[in-house]
């Protein structure tokens, strides 16, 4: 009888997914994993069997009957896109109490969320005083029950209570920096992040760097490469012990090394902006409502995204061992190859 441990995760082509995906395959106990993955491109489902080792099966976050049976078989599921899918993760819970009911087994959830879940109404024009610490167990239950991802969040919290899975959160805040391992460049996982460049490409196509309101308000940040070790530290711990690692509403790690505000962001890229002829001015100058419909897709989700606060301390995660390397420092000067990049894609 096979002693190995069945994982099953989302989001492996994905920028947070590969790179999780890519520290399991590399893990000491790498080769007492049973990993299962769920990918949309029947082609790099191809490469993830015959090139990584790992059962890919191909389909749709949107067929819950399929994800729901590939959940039951996983001691260990990794859900990494998506914070927002209600439908997906109630699939995801059903799987996991069916295991628990028919196994006695009690299987264990690393979910994505992000803080985003902690965004105030700023729109650029102040800094907020609200610091949220992960450890502050009241405060995490405080967060408004309608705020982004806390829909999905507080679902699986409550499966926590029930008792049927053992469920650890982790929310990342601006993520940055080339994701640069295998997955990457096998053609498999996305490299880059969505809130820097999104606002790089806005700022490109008026050639001149943007922010929202007076980019006052401020976010965490975390290299790509600390927020992945994060998961890891979260699995390692959980799987040596259930209990060392706090779950449920004692499981939400904060993922953050550095702050920063817009306007940081903003001015960065517009000296990168000027540096390659393409703006006359670093300063930043706002969106005007017809540039953040263009550039964002709507008001409502370039003020959550890109002018609120969003405070946070990820103690939680340290107290565990988690030690991030970067700082907001480092994010800044990530800024210059990422516009580079992305001027050479144009």
């Amino acid at each position: 009888m096979s002693t190995k441990t069945p994982i099953f995760l989302t989001g492996a082509t994905g920028y947070i997914g590969g790179s999780v995906l890519s520290r399991l395959l590399e893990h000491p106990s790498a080769d007492t994993f049973d990993i299962t993955v769920l990918v949309r491109d029947g082609k790099k489902a191809q490469i993830l069997e015959s090139q990584f080792g790992v059962k890919a099966a191909v389909g749709t976050h949107q067929e819950h009957d399929k994800i729901e049976g590939l959940v039951e078989n996983a001691h260990i599921v990794f859900h990494l896109p998506d914070p927002d899918d209600v439908p997906l993760i109630q699939a995801i819970l059903r799987g996991m109490r069916k295991r628990h009911a028919k196994l006695g087994d009690l299987p264990i959830l690393i979910h994505t969320s992000g803080t985003g879940t902690l965004a105030d109404d700023a729109r650029g024009v102040y800094p907020t005083d609200t610091i949220y610490d992960d450890l502050d167990v009241e405060q995490i239950k405080s967060i408004r029950p309608d705020a982004p991802h806390r829909p999905v969040d507080l679902l699986i919290a409550e499966a926590d209570t029930q008792g049927y899975v053992r469920a650890y959160i982790v929310l990342p805040s601006l993520i940055y920096g080339f994701a640069t391992h295998r997955l990457v460049k096998a053609g498999v996982s996305n490299s880059i992040s969505i809130q820097i460049p999104f606002l790089i490409r806005a700022s490109l196509a008026r050639k001149q760097a943007g922010m929202i309101g007076q980019g006052k308000a401020l976010w965490p940040d975390v290299h790509i490469d600390d927020i992945a070790d994060l998961y890891l530290i979260v699995f390692n711990t959980a799987v040596r012990d259930a209990d060392a690692a706090g779950h449920g509403w004692n499981g939400f790690y904060l993922g953050e090394s550095g702050e920063h505000s817009w306007y940081q962001v903003s001015k960065a890229i517009g000296h990168v902006l000027v540096g390659l002829g393409i703006s006359n001015d670093p300063e930043p100058t706002p969106f005007t409502s017809e540039e953040l419909v263009k550039y964002f897709g709507s008001e409502e989700v370039a003020f959550g995204t890109w002018g609120s606060n969003s405070r946070a301390r990820g103690n939680r995660g340290r107290s565990i061992g988690w030690k991030p390397k970067h700082t907001a420092e480092d994010m800044l000067k990530s800024i210059t190859p990422e516009v580079e990049a992305l001027v050479k894609q144009r």
